[in-house]
């Protein structure tokens, strides 16, 4: 079962993670990004996961739901690694998963999802700062904790000394800002 949480590497691929609180537009410039570079984006499976939920059973995510929820996302994400050429965009990865645990789950996280989040590889994070309006649906809840929030997904980042960029302003902005980064960052893997 722990197999169905690891990485699987793909030579030369650069990894893309949209990281950061909910509703500051990680889905929306996933698949802006994935169009102008013409490849694919890993959609947040948690996404699906808890509105089916919800919509079945009125209710909400449990502890017990981050383990299946982690193994269908690396799933996605591997199966996308091993057919995509020089770029992937992850809506999200297990790393999202544990920040969320902490922050619901009085401060714990599962190890095994912890190890898995860890061990995984990506060439830079683009983190979402909470500059765009909230936009209310059935699975978002803390529109009041939005700084709290960030501040989390930022010290997450930090502790772990993982590679990533803030991206603030409207949508326009934060595309264009993306693409510059990006586009220096190919560059940088191509000349090694």
């Amino acid at each position: 079962m722990e197999e169905e949480l690891k990485q699987r590497r793909a030579r030369g691929l650069i990894r893309i993670v949209l990281f950061g609180p909910e509703s500051t537009g990680k889905t929306t410039l996933a698949q802006l990004l994935a169009s102008h570079y013409q490849t694919e984006w890993i959609p947040e499976f948690m996404r699906e996961y808890l509105q089916k939920k919800w919509d079945e059973q009125r209710e909400i995510c449990e502890p017990h739901d981050l383990l299946p929820i982690a193994r269908a996302q690396m799933a996605l994400e591997n199966r996308a690694a091993a057919t995509v050429g020089e770029l992937l965009f992850c809506d999200t990865n297990l790393l999202e998963l544990v920040v969320y645990s902490r922050a619901y789950y009085n401060e714990t996280v599962d190890p095994t999802l912890l190890k898995h989040a860890l061990k995984a590889q990506y060439d830079l994070y683009f983190l979402t700062y909470i500059d765009v309006p909230w936009v209310e649906d059935d699975l978002r809840d803390r529109p009041e904790d939005r700084e709290k929030m960030f501040a989390r997904f930022r010290k997450t980042l930090d502790e772990h000394n993982l590679p990533y960029r803030v991206l603030k302003g409207d949508l326009q902005q934060r595309f264009e800002t993306a693409v510059k980064i990006i586009d220096q960052l190919k560059k940088h893997k191509i000349g090694l």
